[in-house]
């Protein structure tokens, strides 16, 4: 094989990667948004009656169609331009060296150790508060309009922040890495329509800024001072301090780590075989 065969034969490849990796993203946020879920299922639908009318000989209603595919681009960049920014903008917060700090063993411990002390004192004082974790997406956009603070992080400067007639309590706090980044931070709230219609605006911006990433967003709530967890654009609502516990220590290993885990768990099993 020449050398020219093999360069042709890259560029395919990395070409159908490329295509694969834009679909992948395309597709994962449509599962997560309730209009551009709708607007994959119409766009099936119509390549669907585009194929039955090819087969069937239908004039009419291919030339109708004919003429929507034409500008139907067009017609859907105008209509779902919020959609649209969105993905660009999830593309955009992917941080390609992955995330803020990886954190070790014992700094993940304390991380863990000093939020859900933090919650437990809000829970039982049902203060509201809302604690988003950054992992690989950034949020450096929010933390940007909001107040910086880049601190260590704390249990008793976790409630300081939320506690009542502070300036801070209504936005929500950024952590990244072992830090308090930010403080104040104003998320976009979801328009998802399956939500109960009990939750308050805390619970829908920690589902809106878990369906534009992957961070862990936790929220206590002002009127029963329940704990939840909101991720990957969904919300496990009314969780006990462990469940939070051991959620926090799984969801913040690194994937290094895990993978290792995963090796040596399936190196035990083969060995008892």
């Amino acid at each position: 094989m020449t050398f020219d065969a093999i360069t042709n034969l890259l560029v395919k490849i990395i070409d159908v990667m490329v295509v694969w990796l834009l679909l992948y993203y395309i597709l994962k946020n449509v599962r997560k948004n309730v209009k551009m879920l709708l607007l994959f299922k119409g766009i099936t639908i119509l390549i669907l009656l585009k194929i039955v009318s090819g087969i069937f000989n239908l004039v009419t209603v291919g030339y109708l169609l004919d003429y929507i595919i034409t500008w139907g681009p067009l017609a859907i960049i105008v209509v779902f331009q919020p959609e649209i920014r969105n993905v660009l903008e999830y593309l955009g917060r992917t941080q390609l060296l992955g995330r803020h700090k990886v954190l070790t063993v014992d700094e993940r411990e304390r991380v863990v150790y000093e939020i859900t002390n933090a919650l437990d004192y809000l829970k039982k004082s049902r203060i509201g508060a809302l604690i988003v974790l950054e992992r690989d997406n950034s949020l450096n956009d929010y933390i940007e309009k909001s107040k910086k603070l880049y601190a260590d992080i704390s249990s008793d400067l976790l409630i300081s922040i939320f506690f009542p007639n502070n300036p801070l309590h209504d936005g929500g706090v950024i952590i990244q890495g072992d830090k308090i980044t930010s403080a104040g931070a104003v998320f976009p709230t979801s328009d998802n329509l399956k939500i109960s219609k009990r939750l308050g605006t805390r619970h829908r911006a920690a589902l809106g800024i878990s369906e534009t990433g992957d961070c862990i967003a936790l929220i206590v709530s002002e009127e029963t001072g329940r704990v939840s967890i909101a991720m990957n654009g969904e919300l496990n609502y009314n969780l006990t301090l462990d469940e939070v516990k051991m959620t926090l220590l799984e969801e913040l290993r690194p994937k290094k780590m895990i993978f290792v885990d995963e090796e040596e768990e399936n190196d035990e099993n083969s060995a008892s075989v």
